[in-house]
């Protein structure tokens, strides 16, 4: 299973602009990983650099414990735009360090989305490709009752704007995550800040949101 999960997720998905992967949301993390397949329900808020407005989006993980394959789609209004933009992608992780006897994890994570271009009114938003790569970091607190784990995600994005007459048609930033996952059994709620530089622009999202794991045995 892991070796299968490993080949197909070399070969994964390509990504957004609007600092992070999904529009309108932060790069989530996992770095200690999970066993099973876990349903989430995010929203992010992007700041003024961002193009403000929210996202919604929903994603589905599929992990073998240290390999961990996530689809999602996210649906965002800037706040200069009458309508939507969509997003669709997904990310491998796979854990280098860490488990059931480690209270520390390190994971590599690679991925990426693609958004259509979207036109509202006289605002453009071009047709773009991202694909990311990042190391995460986390710590798993002792807490009774509950599953407590901060962390850290620095990685490289790399962006393709399409069709577009004025401007870069690529560029390539460094972005940062950090956040926290919690749960409570098969259930959680997770929360993250994604940083990335474009130029003399800071575009920031802050996300939060839900998920429920339903635990099925794939091995390790």
């Amino acid at each position: 299973m892991k070796r299968a999960v490993l080949t197909v997720g070399v070969a994964v998905f390509l990504a957004t602009p609007a600092a992070a992967q999904w529009l309108g949301q932060p790069i989530w993390n996992n770095p200690m990983g999970a066993t099973g397949i876990t349903i989430y329900g995010d929203y992010g808020k992007p700041n003024t650099d961002a193009g403000q407005g929210s996202a919604v989006g929903g994603r589905v993980a599929l992990a073998s414990g240290s390999v961990t394959l996530t689809l999602g789609v996210a649906s965002w209004k800037p706040e200069a735009f009458s309508s939507r933009v969509m997003s669709y992608g997904g990310t491998m992780a796979a854990r280098l360090i860490g488990g059931s006897l480690l209270p520390v994890a390190v994971n590599l994570q690679v991925g990426g989305a693609q958004n259509p271009k979207v036109t509202s009114g006289t605002q453009t938003w071009p047709q773009t490709t991202t694909a990311q790569g990042a190391l995460g970091f986390s710590v798993a607190l002792p807490t009774p009752g509950v599953s407590i784990e901060p962390y850290f995600s620095p990685g490289v994005r790399y962006h393709k704007y399409w069709n577009v007459t004025t401007g870069p048609s690529h560029d390539t930033n460094f972005g940062w995550v950090v956040g926290g996952n919690l749960s409570f059994g098969p259930m959680g709620i997770h929360l993250a800040y994604d940083s990335e530089k474009f130029g003399a622009a800071t575009r920031g999202v802050f996300g939060v949101g839900a998920n429920v794991a339903i635990r099925v045995p794939l091995g390790t």
